[in-house]
């Protein structure tokens, strides 16, 4: 055995990888709450921001929202008024994504509907160069189904979920799709702690990790509160002291928006099949009546105008 002659195993062919690309640039698709957040946060990163939009509104809107909360961070001490500007320099508000078709990553922070996100990263595939990482700020939606619009890109799509507000949380849930290559998930590790993020891996499961353990505990506070087991702000008083939490699953649900949160559960009683992520009647009745939260002044608490 091992004498001359015999034949050798095949020498084992070393894989490498690149080396995470840094990020100059970010495209991101969709200016609500927490496209919003997204781009404000790689501003103040050093990262170039291309906040995109269809609505003009929209784009009203987070550019003021931007303004206001870095004079908070200024005024409070937290920030200097040069950085300040210098971060609101850093972003561009646009309405057509190809003017940000220069962009080194984009990440789409749509509402959770997959058919307009896959509609969107069609347009982000055809936009973009194939360079480009193509993430998706999807809080529940299978990456590897959204990853079907694009084909052979879907290499470089990723799920890359960030929490609200996204100044402030630190934490960015990193969720590889079936075919999502090595590179494309180091790269967005990388950018993560660029942006000031602590990334953590979850698998690519309706809901991934966060939501599919924080939307049964929602789903079941609206439950007591329909059932009379305790008013609103009793089931909430009773969680926070109780479980130390820092804010009660009702009123989370109004700052995450009962739409969203409703959405959400019908994703994962869709993709889970389980009957316990079913939205409650008293929820899906809320969405009815337009009671959305604090983005309509009213869901399950009523809030002042601001």
């Amino acid at each position: 055995m091992g004498g001359k002659g015999e034949c050798m195993p095949p020498c084992r062919v070393e894989t490498t990888i690149a080396l995470p690309m840094s990020v100059s640039s970010i495209a991101v698709i969709g200016a609500g709450t927490m496209g919003s957040g997204i781009a404000l946060t790689a501003a103040q990163s050093g990262i170039k921001a291309f906040q995109i939009d269809l609505h003009q509104a929209t784009l009203d809107k987070a550019k003021t929202g931007h303004a206001k909360s870095l004079a908070r961070l200024v005024e409070k001490g937290k920030m200097q008024q040069a950085d300040a500007d210098a971060a609101l320099a850093r972003i561009s508000y646009c309405t057509d994504m190809a003017q940000a078709k220069g962009a080194d990553w984009a990440v789409e922070a749509a509402t959770e509907n997959v058919e307009i996100k896959k509609k969107l990263f069609k347009a982000m595939q055809s936009t973009f160069g194939a360079q480009c990482v193509l993430a998706t700020n999807t809080s529940s939606i299978s990456i590897t189904d959204i990853a079907s619009a694009v084909g052979a890109d879907a290499h470089r799509v990723i799920g890359m979920h960030f929490f609200n507000p996204v100044p402030i949380m630190k934490l960015v849930e990193v969720i590889k799709g079936l075919a999502t290559s090595e590179e494309t998930t180091q790269r967005t590790i990388a950018l993560a702690k660029a942006m000031g993020k602590t990334p953590v891996p979850a698998n690519d499961r309706a809901g991934f990790v966060s939501n599919r353990v924080l939307m049964p505990m929602i789903n079941e506070a609206f439950h007591a509160w329909m059932e009379g087991v305790a008013k609103p702000e009793d089931i909430d008083q009773i969680m926070l002291l109780g479980c130390n939490f820092p804010m009660g699953p009702l009123r989370l649900a109004d700052f995450i928006g009962l739409d969203v949160c409703h959405d959400i559960m019908m994703v994962l009683h869709r993709e889970l099949g389980d009957p316990k992520f079913f939205p409650c009647p008293l929820l899906r009745q809320l969405v009815q009546a337009g009671r959305l939260g604090d983005k309509t002044g009213r869901g399950v608490f009523e809030y002042p105008a601001k």
